[in-house]
């Protein structure tokens, strides 16, 4: 699999990265053993970025990669752990704590579940609105000098706060939404990104799995996150969404691909500064995933592509009006 460096600052990795979240969290159960086994296909396949949360299932996420990774050459893989988020025992989102001395807490507690010595990239999950986000980066940069952190990372902030971050301290990369139907970055967050050095990985590029062309109206309100919590999954919203997916379904069969190759294809093709994070949960999801690697579109292809899926196109929000609030990256 071809490499890129993620942003002027950050470590070399693949050009697709794997999102561990849903082997723990928020898309239903899934299976312990074959979540091990679709991670140990993604290295063996290439991949090196590994995406994780300390939250992710309440370190349930850290704790499978420690299990998951044994046996292997720590310095083959990349760890990128967000942190911050605060988690009851129900699993309730109890906002963000992203203050120096709650940083140094996270990270020994992260560092120990991982079973490593140190963490590639550290970011928080979200701006804390209480906490300076010079603040929260300084101590993180400490733990840089300290050995524990090799890169610091951002999640879902907005271009002002890229621009006082790096200003602290070099930012490898910043972690947010973006795909075919969520292109919100392209206005500022991205030419500010790339005007700083810093990269993007790419999450929610199949849309949690809205336009992976494997969601259908049957699946609605399904008991996880996108049933319950995500608008574009909800009502009139997925008839419009799905509508969207069955022209990408027509494209792709042009192209002998499906749907999903050419949402994560789409993806990488906006720049080498992207790395699209596929969320696999199972190794014939990551199979497909993997088969976007040597898609390479065309630029007839991405014009169709645009003409059928329009910048605006998606109906409903990416996320709950709660959670909208506190995306720093949606504030203008």
């Amino acid at each position: 699999m071809e490499s890129t460096r993620l942003g002027q600052h950050g470590p070399r990795v693949a050009r697709l990265g794997l999102g561990c979240m849903g082997m723990s969290d928020l898309y239903g159960p899934a299976d312990r053993n074959e979540s091990i086994a679709t991670i140990h296909a993604a290295l063996d396949a290439g991949i090196t970025l590994l995406d994780t949360g300390d939250f992710y299932g309440m370190g349930h996420n850290e704790l499978l990669l420690r299990d998951a990774l044994g046996g292997r050459p720590r310095d083959s893989v990349q760890i990128s752990v967000k942190f911050g988020a605060l988690r009851g025992p129900d699993g309730a989102w109890n906002g963000y704590d992203c203050r120096p001395e709650a940083v140094r807490n996270f990270v020994a507690y992260s560092l120990k579940r991982l079973g490593t010595d140190y963490i590639d990239i550290y970011r928080p999950a979200r701006l804390d609105p209480a906490v300076p986000i010079e603040e929260t980066v300084g101590a993180i940069a400490d733990l840089v000098k300290a050995g524990y952190v090799r890169h610091i990372g951002l999640s879902e902030v907005g271009a002002d706060t890229l621009q006082r971050a790096s200003e602290v301290h070099p930012i490898s990369d910043l972690q947010i939404e973006y795909s075919v139907i969520s292109r919100g970055i392209e206005a500022a967050i991205l030419p500010t990104a790339r005007a700083l050095g810093i990269g993007i990985t790419a999450y929610g590029v199949l849309s949690r799995g809205l336009i992976s062309g494997h969601w259908s109206q049957a699946r609605q309100g399904e008991k996880d996150f996108r049933g319950m919590a995500s608008p574009r999954f909800q009502g009139s919203n997925l008839d419009n969404n799905l509508a969207l997916v069955e022209r990408m379904r027509m494209l792709a069969a042009d192209l002998g691909v499906t749907v999903a190759q050419l949402a994560i294809a789409w993806a990488a093709a906006q720049g080498a500064d992207i790395v699209p994070l596929v969320g696999a949960r199972r190794r014939d999801r990551l199979q497909e995933a993997l088969g976007a690697a040597a898609l390479v579109l065309q630029p007839d292809d991405l014009a169709r592509l645009e003409a059928i899926v329009p910048p605006d196109a998606a109906a409903g929000e990416r996320y709950s009006p709660a959670q909208m609030a506190h995306l720093d990256s949606e504030m203008g």
